[in-house]
């Protein structure tokens, strides 16, 4: 197999094709455009551009790299502490990217919860101890 090379290059010397091509992935991933010849019409390329570069090309958001952390929590298996647990990290203004949550052994859960904090309007050690003293939930710490 070949070896994949990347490069990352300035958008503004590229031909407007390849900014086509990432504003209709945009458009199909908003949900803004229902079909891909409603996207390649919005963003003023043909579907055969789309087509052919839709797997090789990507925005880059350098803000997205280092700006998360994972919530672990052991949570008791009573119903709504998932909700309140979330809800604290909403309340934080953190921004919920994935949920992992196990089986309840023992009537109680373990799940990982991991966020962007970019946004966040308090610390992530404040967002920790207001998830320790949400009812039901046993133990949290960050990875």
């Amino acid at each position: 197999m070949d070896k994949i090379n990347y490069y990352l290059v300035d958008a503004s010397i590229l031909p407007d094709v390849f900014s086509g091509v990432v504003k209709a992935k945009e458009l199909l991933l908003s949900g803004e455009a229902p079909s891909v010849s409603r996207a390649v019409k919005m963003a003023g390329i043909s579907r055969s551009t789309y087509y052919k570069y839709k797997d090789a090309v990507f925005e880059y958001n350098s803000d997205d790299s280092d700006e998360t952390a994972t919530v672990n929590a052991t949570l008791r298996d009573n119903a709504g502490v998932l909700s309140a647990l979330t809800n604290e990290i909403y309340r934080a203004g953190a921004n919920v990217l994935s949920v992992n949550q196990s089986v309840p052994v023992n009537s109680v859960a373990k799940v990982s919860v991991t966020v962007r904090i970019s946004q966040m309007t308090m610390s992530v050690e404040k967002l920790l101890e207001n998830i320790k003293s949400t009812d039901g939930v046993t133990a949290v710490s960050l990875l």
